[in-house]
């Protein structure tokens, strides 16, 4: 019986990690109609899905439980603001490149995720991990052009930028590997609000807020990007993620 409900457990969150993949890969086409800066985009993400998971854990009366996860709390905060900062550099790739460019930069994270297991988790990597390692990275590096310096400096800037927030996704999904303890909704909460902290400062410092300009279809996409593909997925990812490999994620 255990086992039934462990493979089950394995199944439903693989089911979850790719469906938060596949609504993740569809931001790009709602930021491209948000005119605010990427600092700011980042900030009013993490603050609309902070009001949604509120809103669901005071209707459903849950508490977090503070006593039990204190040990855990300072990963939390490092992974938000880690998180924080992965979203700016990846919504600065999409104002260089191309979004399927940019989204394409943004997934090498897997790569670096795959190299960093067997050192963090002891994963073993077989000759079918290793074959299938280069060829997903030489697949990356020749669809987004990498090196080919004929496709314009802005289209470099955003490659860039889309590794840069590359390397911050992956140590955020090292880091959520060691939190063992926190459920999917508490840890995303929390570690959202980690976000806010340090987007804040960052912004007031930067562009300030320009919501003003911001034109009726910019706000829709602005509600969708918050509530859906922040609050909503996030917690299907987070979830998923303390139940698989970390290969397998």
């Amino acid at each position: 019986m255990d086992r039934i409900q462990e493979m089950k457990k394995f199944a439903n969150a693989r089911v979850m990690l790719i469906t938060s993949m596949a609504i993740f890969g569809t931001i790009g086409l709602f930021v491209r109609n948000i005119s605010v800066t990427s600092g700011e985009l980042a900030l009013y993400r993490a603050v609309l899905a902070v009001i949604l998971l509120a809103g669901y854990l005071c209707i459903t009366k849950q508490k977090i439980p503070f006593t039990a996860i204190k040990k855990e709390l300072p990963l939390l905060m490092l992974s938000g603001i880690a998180m924080g900062f992965n979203w700016i550099l990846l919504f600065q790739a999409y104002k260089y490149t191309t979004v399927s460019v940019a989204t394409l930069s943004y997934y090498f994270a897997p790569v670096l995720v795959t190299i960093a297991c067997p050192m963090l988790f002891h994963e073993k990597m077989g000759v079918k991990q290793w074959i299938c390692f280069i060829m997903s990275t030489a697949g990356i590096v020749l669809i987004t052009g990498i090196g080919d310096m004929s496709a314009g400096s802005n289209h470099f800037i955003g490659i860039l930028f889309g590794l840069g927030a590359a390397c911050l996704y992956a140590t955020v999904v090292l880091i959520n590997k060691f939190i063992k303890n926190v459920e999917g909704i508490h840890r995303t909460f929390l570690q959202f609000i980690a976000a806010i902290i340090v987007l804040i400062p960052y912004v007031a410092c930067t562009s300030g807020v320009t919501l003003s300009g911001l034109k009726m279809s910019g706000w829709i996409c602005l509600l969708i990007v918050g509530f859906f593909h922040t609050g909503i997925t996030y917690c299907m990812y987070f979830s998923s993620l303390k139940d698989l490999p970390g290969q397998q994620a």
